[in-house]
């Protein structure tokens, strides 16, 4: 019985290394499903289309953007600062619009490309020389008949900040409901 089981593993250890029972030839796969595997390694992988967001349209942003710096026009940023003016970052319609509604605003509404503008410094302005302020506004995508914005002053790194307005369309125009200044 020794005899037969060591004769039955000598014959198994010559057969594994004789190479039997091993295909040494790789598997041959034909063009056309090379050129399928090719084809799906080689394309990219679409992530799902996400819903489109509502936008404003021009006419309602512009009018979104001038209830913001309406609103921020008439409170008082600038007092004991000796700003000379405040330059708006806007479309020129939105600036000509702002300087006709307030044609006697202390300091003088400027469009920004009048301010001299140094990173960390308080803005110039170039036709006087003095210290000038900034606003800007941030409008978010719109949910319903409402949408938020975020009007922003900057007169330097230490005189900055923020107010977070929703406004609510109300017929064709859009009115603020709140702002909530931001922490300083």
């Amino acid at each position: 019985m020794k005899n037969i089981q060591g004769t039955a593993a000598l014959m198994a250890l010559l057969a594994m290394l004789s190479g039997c029972g091993i295909d040494k030839n790789p598997i041959q796969f034909s063009p056309e499903h090379m050129a399928t595997l090719n084809s799906r390694a080689e394309a990219p992988v679409k992530a799902p289309k996400e819903p489109e967001k509502p936008k404003l349209n021009k006419l309602d942003l512009f009018k979104v953007h001038v209830a913001v710096y309406s609103d921020l026009l008439q409170r008082h940023f600038w007092d004991n600062g000796g700003y000379t003016a405040v330059f708006l970052q806007g479309e020129d319609d939105e600036v000509d619009a702002l300087i006709k509604a307030f044609p006697n605003h202390v300091p003088p509404i400027k469009r920004s490309y009048s301010a001299d503008l140094q990173p960390n410094r308080t803005p110039v302005d170039k036709e006087t020389g003095k210290p000038a302020m900034i606003l800007s506004v941030d409008t978010l995508d719109p949910e319903g008949d409402t949408v938020q914005a975020i009007g922003k002053w900057y007169a330097g790194g230490a005189v900055t900040g923020f107010y977070t307005f929703t406004l609510k369309k109300v017929d064709s125009d859009w009115v603020v409901e709140s702002a909530v200044e931001g922490a300083k």
